[in-house]
């Protein structure tokens, strides 16, 4: 038996660090389809998120205090970014996410917020006026030919303005994350600043839907994934518990063993896991064109955050490094 068919050579890769990353990445993929079957059967993408966020603040809520070990001024010292990571970085990037997964497909939604670094691309080339270097050019010329061809715009099947409108606002909200957390941080474990985050996240949900600012609607109809008919509880736990919780932990855990700029190559591998699992459980599949957008925009993506690796993230002076965020903690897709 070959080395790549061990069962003890298999067992050791799922457990290195590049094993837990993509893990991570595959469960995180999953959040688009089980959203999607709730929205389906009669949620509002406010409830949705909102539920997701609640009942994953609640898990981690245990392990991050134990994290804290009664250091409790952890959290007075940085409210600031746990306020922002839970506005932003949480809430607005998910509700905007969702929105966008309730009209589009979901690996078009994914891809369209995964545009985030070349937002930040443009914007730092705006700020400092000065051109970037040419792999960054060619990787952000690249993702944007790849937009183009993810909103297929002269296909026979017209996509929907409003959810493209969404999920570039996700993207917008996923570079103003990454431009808040790139200040080093090593202060604040990163559980805890997931756990706070998603809590804070909530919190605003909720107070949005007190108000009347934010529409919500429940459904205890059943969901369909896949061949299967399962319960609404089914789904919501599914994105609680393996899109949210484990996909958090072990997100971290990878960050740790692999160093927070190679886990962000491998999370790019979440739009192929979310397209993958959209195919299986939705029966969604982006259309020949828009998959070859996708592949470009991952592409330039990839182009510029290995520029970005060579170059050691350098900015202008005032501009906030945009990747090299120490506290290893992912915005929720």
């Amino acid at each position: 038996m070959s080395a790549a068919l061990n069962p003890a050579a298999v067992r050791g890769f799922l457990g290195s660090g590049l094993g837990i990353a993509l893990f991570s990445s595959a469960v995180f993929g999953l959040s688009g389809s089980f959203a999607k079957a709730l929205l389906e059967s009669g949620w509002s993408p406010g409830a949705a998120v909102t539920a997701r966020l609640t009942g994953a603040a609640l898990i981690l809520a245990i392990p991050a205090v134990l994290a804290l070990r009664g250091r409790w001024h952890q959290l007075r010292d940085n409210w600031v970014t746990i306020a922002l990571f839970g506005l932003i970085g949480v809430a607005a990037c998910q509700l905007f996410y969702f929105n966008a997964v309730a009209r589009l497909s979901v690996g078009v939604a994914l891809l369209l917020e995964y545009l985030a670094p070349v937002l930040i691309v443009l914007w730092i080339w705006a700020a400092s006026r000065k051109r970037p270097r040419a792999s960054t050019i060619g990787g952000t010329v690249l993702s944007l030919a790849g937009l183009v061809l993810v909103l297929d715009l002269t296909g026979a099947v017209k996509i929907d303005v409003v959810g493209v409108l969404w999920g570039l606002a996700a993207a917008v909200c996923l570079a103003i994350y990454f431009f808040i957390t790139a200040k080093e941080n090593d202060a604040l474990p990163p559980l805890v600043l997931a756990s706070a985050g998603l809590l804070v996240g909530a919190a605003v949900m909720w107070l949005a839907a007190a108000t009347g600012l934010l529409p919500m609607a429940f459904s205890t109809a059943d969901t369909r994934l896949g061949p299967w008919i399962a319960p609404w509880w089914a789904a919501l736990a599914g994105l609680v518990i393996l899109a949210t919780v484990l996909a958090y932990v072990s997100g971290i855990m990878a960050a740790r063993a692999l160093g927070s700029k190679v886990a962000s190559f491998v999370s790019l591998t979440e739009v192929l896991f979310a397209v993958i699992w959209a195919w299986l459980l939705l029966g969604e599949l982006p259309g020949v064109i828009q998959l070859l957008g996708g592949v470009l925009i991952v592409a330039g993506v990839v182009l510029v955050r290995l520029d970005e690796l060579r170059s050691g993230a350098a900015v202008p002076a005032g501009v906030a490094a945009p990747v090299d965020h120490a506290n290893d903690v992912e915005p929720v897709p």
